[in-house]
């Protein structure tokens, strides 16, 4: 045996054996070593990630700071019935907040077993639910879906803007201290909190917020009154509001829908007939059939509502502080309740007339479509070109854009386009617009609150909110309606007149100028007429004298009493061009830039409230969202006048309605007392008519926007008159007469002197009877007796004052005006005549025919017969300037209103008599 390899075969064996050893000892060691240091980096990682976790956690939004509460609610508008009427919101504020309560079960069950079914178990964030989600994303490798509550969704919504993350790590953060807020929400607000706090803030698609309104919206019903199938529509919305829509959407919507019912089921929260019923509910068809009912009776707001906004902004700028931006955000999304002063019976009669064309022109005669037009393009070349309406009509070698069908303006539009657009060319934009014409407004008021009742601000359809109004945005020459407030008016309360007095119609210039005023009836002069014939007639003549007496300075400041705000004193252009309306011009309705409906209604108005004037206002309160008073809007009140004047100024204006320039105002079928008076301007540009009733005030314009002259002129009167019986008949109101105050008495008068009259002479007038009963304020009835009229006798040949040598067969007694006539008015033939009887003398006294001698052609000087009153006459005197700036008005003149101010003219009224005595 050789023992040295065994000895060697050993230490290998050794060596081998000993380096196993050190080789499992070396593996233990790492394996020790790689324990420790696995424990090592999990322990470092999870403090790292602890403190990640904690340093995004504690850079959450405080509880406390948060508000999760929904904002942005709708603003309701409500009739002075308390009926809605209205709804204002902007693009994130459509919503109506509804309480847990009136939320049905079957809705929130469906949200909750869709969003997260084990809402009443969890503390906020749900684990089960986060590790399902994990699991799917690993599957499919969405890690988005699942995982959220219906806390954190609220959280998510309210507090991080509904999670519109750029990347992945910004909605990481954002899900961690979402998870964390919500946990602390829960031990600050109760499961049914959150749960209204959701309901009410989540987009449920087609501009709804909250279940109450997406329910008003889809159903056309109360989200009270919701059912199981109903209830699964709108909470499938949820995933998407744009995706699920059920109106455009309804496969996708309907998929969701069938979910949340098996969820339903599953969850015992419906029994198996409810499911059946509610899968087998033709639920879209009744959407889509609400839908297009909504879209055909959807318009823009009213033209109430329109002047409603304007005047609840200011009033929030000018009572609250706030500026613009600020009062328009809460109109629009604070959730306020405005309480308004229209009346709904009212508005809809004059909505009901307004939109029956039988009441306006015939198309193609004086009725339009007035065209707007205007087109940008790009050419080929890369130069810009903008056309206007007058390139269009210009296209066509038209003079006007006024066309008889829409068909006309829109083929004119197409030719021109064909003709204008080449290939490559890009329109850039386009712009058309057609307008009815001739327009027309219409204000009515409550004269004894200083409500606005109702109101329209133009005719034909509505094409945008806040657009042109035409009752109180424009302004338009008043016509005669003016007479009665600049001249009138003062001319009863402060001036010492009396609706008995007499101012000659006769032809008369402006003072300092050659312009002669003219009457609307063309030179027809009535001579000696009362106040009252002339606000009667509407005579110019009479109207400006008398404002002459008043002085333009007092009509202009009366005027200023009575609200309106668009009268100019001493404005100067920039040419440098002073305008005022301090003249004569102002008793006629000429003024620089005219008045507007809103302002004259209210005029009128203050007339009809016994003096009081009345600032018109179109709401009575404003509620916030909390219920709690915003605003209160107490009427403005201010007596401009003293009450016998109102009285008597209305007295006058029922004899327009009765035997004047407006008596197609007269109702037809219902007796009334009506007062009013008519307006017109030159050419027929504004057409007016202003009155009242005991119980309502109203005024009506019509014209083109663009002023044009109109051949029918009395369709104003008949829609005032159709409007205003209509409302009082469907109110039921009784007919009782204007209240006479006790600061009025009467007297029986003569209305060619405005004295106390006599009879016997006044009664025996040869122009027919002079005598009348007159109201006066007490203290100006007249004292003295007529002394215009005198009894006389009248030689029928000569037909002058008869001598001592005329015949008996040829004297006649009679009842003459003492009156010196400078021309030819209805007096004129009734005139006192100034000699006597020159063909009867001594020598022919006893000739059958008589005949002058030859050559005798000198009247005989004889004595008027024993009793003849002296024959006098009056001076004639010319009147001082008061116009102020010379720029009177003589029905025709422009004064300052670049082409709109045409002066006044009145229409003739043929039902009523006109006799020129002739």
């Amino acid at each position: 045996m050789d023992f040295s390899k065994k000895g060697t075969a050993r230490k290998q064996q050794y060596i081998k054996s000993a380096s196993r050893k050190l080789a499992t000892k070396a593996s233990v060691t790492l394996f020790r070593l790689f324990l420790v240091g696995l424990v090592s980096i999990i322990i470092i990682g999870s403090y790292l990630g602890f403190g990640v976790l904690k340093g995004l956690a504690d850079s959450a939004p405080s509880i406390d700071q948060i508000n999760v509460a929904p904002t942005g609610f709708t603003t309701t508008i409500y009739d002075k019935d308390g009926n809605v009427i209205d709804t204002l919101a902007d693009a994130d504020s459509n919503r109506v907040y509804v309480g847990i309560k009136k939320i049905p079960k079957v809705l929130r069950n469906c949200f909750i077993s869709i969003e997260d079914e084990r809402f009443y178990q969890h503390n906020g964030i749900d684990m089960q639910g986060i590790f399902r989600a994990f699991f799917n994303g690993i599957k499919s490798g969405d890690f988005d879906q699942g995982a959220s509550t219906i806390t954190q969704q609220l959280i998510k919504n309210q507090v991080f803007n509904g999670g519109a993350e750029n990347n992945i790590l910004d909605r990481f953060i954002r899900k961690i201290q979402e998870q964390y807020l919500a946990i602390q929400l829960e031990q600050k607000l109760s499961k049914d909190q959150i749960l209204e706090y959701y309901m009410n803030t989540i987009n449920l698609g087609a501009g709804t917020h909250g279940v109450q309104t997406a329910s008003r919206r889809y159903f056309d019903k109360d989200v009270s009154d919701l059912t199981l199938s109903e209830a699964a529509v709108i909470a499938a919305i949820a995933q998407s509001p744009t995706n699920m829509n059920p109106i455009n959407h309804p496969d996708n919507n309907s998929q969701r829908r069938m979910q949340i019912l098996d969820n339903m089921k599953r969850l015992n929260k419906c029994t198996e007939e409810e499911y059946k019923e509610a899968a087998a509910d033709d639920v879209y068809s009744r959407i889509q059939s609400v839908t297009a009912e909504q879209d055909e009776n959807s318009t823009y707001n009213s033209y109430f509502v329109d002047e409603l906004i304007e005047q609840v902004i200011a009033d929030l700028q000018a009572e609250k502080g706030y500026t613009y931006t600020q009062a328009s955000n809460i109109l629009y999304s604070g959730g306020l309740s405005i309480y308004t002063t229209l009346d709904s019976k009212v508005q809809s009669v004059l909505d009901n007339v307004y939109t029956n064309e039988s009441y306006f022109p015939k198309m193609g005669t004086d009725s339009f479509w007035e065209l707007t037009y205007a087109l940008s393009i790009e050419k080929k070349s890369g130069k810009t070109v903008h056309y206007h309406t007058n390139d269009l009509l210009n296209f066509n070698h038209l003079t006007s854009a006024y066309f008889s069908s829409k068909k006309d303006a829109q083929k004119l539009i197409k030719d021109f386009k064909t003709a204008k657009v080449e290939a490559g060319d890009t329109i850039l934009g386009e712009k058309t617009n057609l307008i009815i014409q001739p327009q027309s407004s219409m204000v009515i008021m409550d004269q004894h609150t200083g409500y606005v009742v109702g109101l329209i601000g133009g005719r034909g359809e509505k094409t945008g909110n806040r657009t042109l109004n035409r009752a109180t945005n424009t302004t338009r020459q008043p016509g005669s309606t003016f007479k009665v407030l600049s001249t009138y008016l003062p001319a009863l309360d402060s001036a010492g007149m009396t609706l008995a007095s007499v101012i000659d119609d006769a032809p008369y210039k402006y003072p300092g100028t050659d312009r002669y005023v003219r009457n609307w009836n063309g030179e027809n002069y009535e001579g000696l007429s009362t106040l009252r014939r002339a606000i009667t007639r509407s005579m110019n003549i009479v109207t400006v004298k008398t404002l002459e007496k008043v002085t333009p300075q007092v009509g202009f400041d009366y005027l200023n009493k009575l609200g309106f705000t668009t009268l100019v004193d001493n404005m100067t252009s920039k040419t440098g061009k002073v305008y005022s309306d301090v003249n004569l011009s102002l008793a006629l309705g000429g003024i620089t830039t005219g008045v507007s409906n809103l302002e004259l209604t209210a005029a009128y108005a203050a007339v009809a409230n016994g003096g009081v004037y009345s600032k018109p206002i179109f709401y009575t309160k404003i509620l916030d969202h909390d219920n709690k008073v915003l605003l209160k809007k107490k009427t403005s009140v201010r007596q401009v006048m003293m009450e016998s004047t109102a009285f008597l100024l209305t007295s006058a204006m029922e004899d327009v309605v009765k035997k004047g320039t407006g008596t197609m105002v007269n109702f037809q079928n219902l007796k009334m007392p009506i007062a009013g008076k008519t307006g017109t301007t030159s050419d027929y540009n504004d057409l007016w008519f202003a009155g009242y009733t005991p119980y309502y005030t109203a005024c009506i314009w019509s014209g083109y926007d663009n002023n044009r002259s109109q051949t029918n002129k009395n369709y104003q009167k008949i829609i005032w008159r159709d409007v205003m019986e209509q409302i009082h008949k469907d109110y039921g109101l009784e007919s009782v007469p204007f209240t006479i105050p006790d600061s009025i008495v009467q007297r029986t008068i003569c209305t060619k002197s405005g004295k106390l009259a006599v009879d016997g002479l006044c009664n025996k007038y040869e122009g027919g009877s002079t005598v009348a009963t007159e109201y006066f304020a007490k203290n100006t009835e007249p004292t003295e007796k007529c002394d215009v009229h005198v009894k006389v006798s009248i030689c029928t040949v000569s037909n002058k004052i008869a001598n001592d040598f005329c015949p008996k067969a040829t004297v006649k007694e009679k009842v003459l005006l003492s009156k010196d006539e400078t021309s030819k008015t209805m007096d004129t033939p009734y005139i006192l005549p100034k000699n006597t009887c020159n063909v009867h003398n001594a020598k022919n006294s006893g000739l059958p025919n008589i005949i002058p001698p030859p050559g005798d052609t000198t009247p005989p000087v004889t004595t008027p017969p024993a009793g003849t009153p002296p024959v006098t006459t009056p001076p004639i005197t010319t009147p001082p300037d008061n116009s102020n700036n010379g720029g009177t008005d003589d029905g025709n003149t422009d004064n300052g209103n670049n082409g709109t101010n045409n002066g006044t003219e009145e229409i003739y009224d043929p039902e009523f008599n006109y006799n020129y005595g002739h």
